[in-house]
């Protein structure tokens, strides 16, 4: 059954365009399991999803599709996301690997977007560098909550999505060598990386937002990159002001000889072994 007359807006070769497209998510917890829902209904015809965990308690205040009975079977994450993608469209190829992404590659390097949806620093700057070995432009979520105050918390978010030919998040400045030395694969100061279904959400949708403007006619001008940061306490999305202070055409420093390019793997002698 497909019918996508309602977003038929975004052009006469939209809906054959997704369908034909092959979109890796790596982490299917609050923000990955929202990702993977929208892309089922808009219709993308091939979804990969990546993630080495089984449901916890704690995850049912966010991840999209799971119930009590996945806790009490210790459900993948990986295989929550997979029902729910195939109740929505059954006719969705799906790949599930239920794994950490580095040892996924074959879902990511002929993936045609790649999303992060994981935590720290480091895994993402890592993610980010595996899909501009293989020119695949990247979509990245995340949110954080931080105490400002006694018992008075300050929620906030971002999507940054970069592609091959423009600046990585290193050049925006996301990621920095302080970060990424300061981080304990924990965010905030709110308990173990605090997350929130409604956050996760708005997040998700805007990463969904900037996929379907990099691979649909809908939007004419396709963007080097982009920045949308979340207030959660105004309620607001903002470009982030930063990217003004990078050059428009800028060459990224961080990704850009050969030795950055290919299967990073690549072996010839496994490649033509008998």
């Amino acid at each position: 059954m497909k019918d996508f007359s309602r977003q038929s807006f975004l052009g006469s070769q939209a809906q054959e365009m997704l369908a034909r497209t092959r979109v890796a998510i790596a982490g299917l917890g609050g923000g990955g399991s929202h990702i993977a829902q929208q892309l089922a209904h808009v219709g993308v015809g091939e979804i990969r999803l990546i993630d080495p965990d089984a449901i916890e308690v704690s995850n049912l205040n966010r991840l999209v599709g799971a119930t009590e009975a996945d806790v009490d079977n210790c459900t993948p994450k990986v295989e929550i996301a997979r029902r729910m993608i195939l109740g929505i469209r059954p006719w969705i190829k799906v790949s599930a690997a239920q794994k950490k992404w580095q040892e996924a590659d074959y879902l990511i390097k002929d993936s045609h977007v790649v999303f992060g949806c994981l935590d720290g620093y480091q895994q993402r700057d890592y993610l980010e560098t595996a899909a501009r070995r293989y020119c695949i432009p990247y979509i990245d979520i995340g949110m954080d909550v931080t105490e400002v105050a006694r018992e008075t918390f300050a929620v906030a978010g971002q999507m940054i999505m970069t592609r091959p030919s423009g600046p990585c998040m290193r050049c925006l400045g996301f990621i920095t060598n302080e970060r990424v030395n300061a981080e304990e694969n924990r965010y905030g100061d709110a308990g173990a990386n605090p997350q929130v279904v409604w956050t996760n959400g708005t997040l998700a949708s805007l990463a969904v937002g900037a996929f379907i403007k990099l691979v649909t006619p809908w939007f004419g001008v396709k963007e080097p990159y982009s920045w949308l940061e979340l207030d959660g306490n105004a309620q607001t999305v903002t470009p982030s002001r930063q990217p003004k202070y990078m050059p428009q055409n800028a060459k990224c420093p961080h990704h850009s000889g050969p030795e950055d390019l290919g299967d990073p793997f690549f072996s010839l002698r496994t490649a033509f072994a008998v």
